[in-house]
């Protein structure tokens, strides 16, 4: 029988299918990842807009950690949508009881501004997540949020990723500042800023987030190191979204199996 590594998604589900745990899920299954779950909140979502949220009792949430867990040996750990401090602490615990190295994606606001977590829960995020952090992987809102640095700038944006090593994450990837013509981000490590720059898209950026933190989850899970995998995760969104899905009306979502595609095509 063939064994193939696994990776686990502790995140909300996207109804349109672009973000979250349906995109997590997808990414996984580009890498040859198998993929499991434990759903936090479930949302009335598409392209355009958010229209409902439902939170996930804590205790349920930690019941579907710890059912994945007792029974599938999971290689690798994501984190997406935590919206309300019961759900954050549960999630806490359950990384420390069971010694879980995480990627945590801070998922606050959808790209079309609807917030995912609520205003009671940021600090409480902050306190519990962010030490708990193998890779932290924030775009420049959330970055501003977590650490109050108001960010301008690449060298702004180091400042940031310090302050976010210097709350006790592992490692920062910090998404994406303006760099002309192209985009950047920022890789810290505790010992050296690695600057990794991209294609600069206007469209089809639905579920990036996501996508990226899920993507580097899943190379962890096939035995990468942390640098490797965020290499290949940044190859690959900038893939996903240079090859996005003309699907729905709004902010159109990235083409999670773009690399599965290009391989059948060839």
């Amino acid at each position: 029988m063939k064994k193939i590594p696994v990776a686990l998604t502790i995140a909300g589900s996207d109804s349109g299918g672009g973000a979250g745990i349906e995109a997590d899920l997808k990414t996984f299954s580009a890498f040859d990842v198998y993929g499991t779950a434990a759903i936090t909140s479930v949302t009335a979502q598409n392209t355009k807009k958010v229209t409902a949220v439902h939170d996930i009792p804590a205790k349920i949430v930690g019941e579907q950690i710890d059912t994945v867990l007792d029974d599938i040996a999971v290689d690798s750990v994501k984190t997406g949508m935590l919206s309300n401090s019961e759900i954050i602490q549960t999630v806490a615990e359950k990384i420390d009881d069971r010694n879980l190295e995480v990627v945590v994606d801070p998922v606050m606001v959808t790209k079309s501004g609807d917030q995912l977590i609520k205003d009671e829960a940021v600090e409480k995020y902050i306190d519990e997540m962010v030490p708990r952090s193998m890779v932290i992987t924030p775009n420049i809102r959330e970055g501003e949020d977590l650490t109050g640095v108001n960010i301008n700038s690449i060298e702004d944006m180091k400042d940031a990723a310090q302050y976010l090593y210097e709350m006790g994450a592992e490692n920062v990837v910090l998404k994406t500042g303006d760099a002309g013509e192209e985009v950047v981000d920022i890789f810290f490590d505790g010992k050296e800023f690695i600057e990794i720059y991209g294609e600069k898209f206007t469209s089809h950026k639905h579920g990036t987030g996501c996508t990226f933190s899920s993507a580097i989850t899943a190379n962890l899970a096939k035995g990468n190191s942390v640098e490797k995998s965020v290499e290949i995760s940044k190859r690959f969104i900038d893939d996903a979204i240079k090859n996005g899905l003309d699907i729905g009306k709004g902010e159109k979502p990235v083409d999670h199996m773009v690399w599965s595609r290009d391989s059948n095509e060839k």
